[in-house]
């Protein structure tokens, strides 16, 4: 894993995670009084469409709109594993970034932690695993280009077992989140 310095700390999480960060005061206020930013809710262009390959079947991609002259995106997903193995997600690639990573974020405390999976990352045999926003996530490094909200990106993903599926991810708002993503754990200042 590695730690970011505070100021790439607070870019990566505001990309992967920006509506965490607003947290309110049961008021719809953050602690300065202003108002709290909500996330939006995905617009899939087909929320009910589905890619499989061998006995693994991907839901819900998409990726975040980014700034022009961001660096890296985020990109999410569902798979779920309906076979009698377990398999692992090992690599990604897209035409749209230089080279990709399957990272994994978490918070200790104040401390933001990101980094590659190492050795990718299981898929055990009949359960599902949510890539999200705050967890596990495909990171985009070396953007060629900005992604921009309404248009669509192809990734292909590689599984130890199942093998290559190219699948489209939809780009979404900037603060997308999907309907049953993990909460918004990644702020830093919960609990106060």
């Amino acid at each position: 894993m590695t730690t970011f310095p505070l100021l790439a700390a607070l870019g990566v999480a505001t990309l992967l995670a920006p509506a965490a960060w607003a947290h309110g005061t049961g008021d719809g206020a953050d602690h300065a009084g202003h108002t709290a930013a909500h996330a939006a809710p995905l617009s899939l262009p087909d929320p009910d469409a589905a890619w499989q390959v061998g006995e693994l079947t991907v839901t819900a991609p998409y990726a975040r709109a980014t700034l022009p002259n961001a660096p890296v995106a985020g990109g999410f997903l569902t798979i779920a594993n309906d076979g009698a193995a377990d398999d692992r997600l090992v690599a990604a690639t897209s035409d749209i970034a230089g080279r990709m990573e399957i990272h994994q974020m978490t918070m200790s405390g104040d401390i933001m932690t990101m980094g590659p999976v190492e050795d990718g990352l299981p898929i055990p045999a009949g359960q599902t695993v949510a890539l999200q926003p705050g967890g596990y996530h495909l990171m985009f490094l070396q953007l060629a280009a900005p992604l921009v909200q309404g248009d669509s990106i192809d990734v292909t993903l590689t599984f130890e077992g199942a093998g290559d599926i190219t699948v489209p991810l939809s780009i979404q708002a900037f603060n997308a989140r999907a309907e049953g993503d993990a909460p918004q754990g990644a702020d830093p200042h919960a609990g106060h």
